[in-house]
């Protein structure tokens, strides 16, 4: 029965559970830094592979969603006042809208390629944008003075708060990334999820036995936007200055794909093992300066050639990894 309980959810509750502990064994602050980079990435990775990994749809604009909603919370606390805590809903909320805007003309073609363009060509009109409204976004300037998370009544701990501290912003991304892991789960193991892969599979064999193409990818799509706002108003009122390069650019998507396809497309547990993998690789390769980037690109092509189907799979229990 331990067995069987942790080949399923259970084996996420467990690694959530030493994630935990982490911080009391060891607080140091660029160590905790880089754990909640990783688990960012991971949910930023874990977005992107229900709409691609589960669902067969090549986006190759979910950077704009994870800078909506960085850009409409940040800016919402600085000129409305609003609680980053109220911006984490509202910038995904935003995100949403704009993938719903988005998914309805993109998602009724079925040719991936006509798919990508649309969504790349999308996030790089959200990326000149913010470069040119330099009055509200400051352009590549930067927009600093973004709010820290308020102080939050914890039971049994107290009033906790978040100026200048990392170890908060750690329990509050593994919290966020918690919550999103267990919403996935339950979804892709859901009659939803059985639909997500019967599209991905063969649209016309899944419009043959009832299911309504548009509607499942336009749903997907928008959750998936609302995921990507979410982590994208977390990053900016952790990071506390943006700029369109850091949350618009090609290169998140880039990275966004890298996580997911070493760790394993359309595996539950990939985006994860991707996004830890190259998180902490690249931050402790730091010394050897430029070469870091030819070694993790020598890499990536590696475990592209000789492990496709991702590590997850290859190290991992069947059952775990999916």
């Amino acid at each position: 029965m331990l067995r069987r309980a942790l080949d399923g959810g259970g084996v996420y509750l467990v690694l959530a559970g030493l994630l935990a502990l982490v911080p009391l064994v060891n607080s140091d602050a660029y160590f905790v830094h880089i754990l909640t980079l990783s688990l960012m990435h991971s949910a930023l990775a874990s977005s992107w592979n229900l709409i691609c990994g589960y669902t067969g749809l090549f986006s190759f604009g979910h950077q704009a969603f994870f800078g909506l909603g960085a850009y409409v919370s940040s800016l919402m606390a600085m000129k409305a006042g609003l609680s980053p805590w109220l911006g984490l809903v509202v910038g995904g909320g935003v995100a949403a809208a704009a993938g719903f805007v988005i998914a309805l003309p993109c998602l009724r073609l079925r040719a991936p390629p006509y798919i990508a363009i649309a969504t790349l060509g999308f996030a790089e009109i959200c990326r000149f944008t913010a470069m040119n409204l330099v009055g509200l976004t400051r352009g590549e300037l930067g927009l600093w003075g973004i709010p820290e998370m308020t102080p939050v009544p914890v039971p049994g701990v107290g009033q906790v708060s978040f100026t200048g501290q990392r170890v908060p912003y750690f329990y509050l991304m593994l919290a966020i990334y918690v919550a999103m892991m267990a919403l996935l789960y339950w979804l892709v193991r859901s009659p939803l999820g059985l639909a997500l892969k019967s599209v991905r599979d063969s649209e016309d064999a899944a419009e043959s036995l009832g299911v309504d193409i548009v509607r499942t990818k336009i749903l997907i799509f928008v959750l998936s936007s609302f995921l990507a706002g979410v982590v994208g108003a977390f990053y900016a009122h952790y990071v506390l200055i943006l700029t369109p390069s850091s949350v618009l650019s090609v290169g998140v998507m880039i990275e966004i794909v890298a996580m997911t396809l070493i760790g394993g497309l359309g595996t539950f547990l990939g985006p994860t093992v991707g996004a830890f993998g190259i998180t902490l690789l690249l931050e402790y390769m730091r010394v050897l300066g430029d070469y870091r980037l030819l070694i993790y690109g020598a890499l990536l092509i590696a475990i592209i050639l000789f492990i496709p189907e991702g590590i997850a799979k290859r190290l991992l229990p069947r059952r775990v990894a999916l």
